[in-house]
């Protein structure tokens, strides 16, 4: 992941498009998203923010579902796939199912219409709360272990919603992104110390930022690794919405049969995808991937 230092809103020289598109339940959205990095000419945008992607009372909203409810947020064990509590993430959440009310299907809605992916890919909204001192260290999104990407196989995109304002810290920063040299802004004085360790989002009611765990070939992208800085000044909530490279609706069977389970995988057979990434299209006899019979396996 190619990215330039500084917080996304001040910094001069992000590519700054406007498009409006439609969606079949909703009126005209005005997307506006600054470009993060030049990844390669085939798809050049990997990371965004878009200003203003909910409205204030949708983010009071999902607050008043969540606030009764959370409990502490834990994180997946690398080898087992188990949720455990951790103290590199200390905040409180809890999911709100999909389609829950006719405002959350709304902000779902947003989210396929934005992201171009399909909403049966994507996970339960999770609301997020982080008091004073919380934090999440530098993760990743994709998953190492087997457990996780059995059901939707690996997550490919995140898109990240910030429900309030944070007087201080509490910023999204990469620390593994390419940082250009350059002179010192005066903006950086608005950063805490955890976000100058590489580009850094401050949270802003009502921004979403999207960034992509793969790279265009489907192979997790280890620059995405991403942290959440401790809050410094006040109290902050965001919504998490991760989305998988298949379904995370369907049932995940046990027969093992040989099927291509993508409409895509003989295309992608075809283009050597069955050895560049075996784990995905082959997969193994204990947990089979997803186009195993256009890889010839049967």
């Amino acid at each position: 992941m190619h990215l330039h230092h500084q917080s996304l809103q001040s910094q001069a020289g992000f590519l700054e498009t406007k498009v409006k598109v439609t969606s079949p339940k909703s009126d005209a959205v005005t997307r506006n998203s600054k470009k993060l990095e030049n990844y390669d000419p085939g798809f050049v945008c990997r990371a965004f923010v878009y200003e203003g992607f909910l409205t204030d009372e949708e983010c009071d909203h999902l607050i008043s579902i969540a606030k009764y409810e959370l409990k502490r947020s834990a994180v997946a064990d690398n080898l087992s796939g188990k949720s455990k509590l951790s103290e590199v993430r200390t905040s409180s959440g809890m999911f709100i199912a999909k389609a829950k009310d006719p405002i959350v299907a709304g902000i779902e809605d947003k989210i396929a219409t934005w992201t171009f992916l399909p909403k049966d890919n994507g996970e339960d909204i999770q609301v997020l709360r982080y008091e004073h001192g919380e934090k999440y260290d530098p993760h990743f999104d994709y998953f190492t272990d087997k457990v996780n990407i059995a059901r939707g196989g690996h997550r490919i995109a995140t898109v990240l919603m910030y429900l309030s304002d944070v007087e201080k810290g509490g910023e999204t920063v990469f620390p593994s992104a390419e940082v250009p040299r350059r002179r010192a802004s005066s903006s950086d004085e608005d950063l805490s110390e955890c976000a100058k360790k590489g580009i850094a989002v401050k949270p802003r009611k009502g921004d979403a930022l999207l960034f992509f765990s793969l790279q265009t070939s489907a192979i997790p992208d280890a620059s995405s690794l991403h942290a959440g800085c401790p809050v410094i000044e006040g109290e902050k909530w965001s919504a998490t919405k991760w989305i998988h490279v298949d379904s995370f609706d369907k049932i995940v069977g046990d027969s093992g049969n040989c099927t291509d389970r993508n409409e895509n995988c003989e295309r992608w057979a075809a283009l050597g995808e069955c050895t560049k990434n075996a784990e995905y299209m082959v997969g193994t006899p204990e947990l089979p991937g997803s186009c195993r019979r256009s890889c010839k396996l049967c």
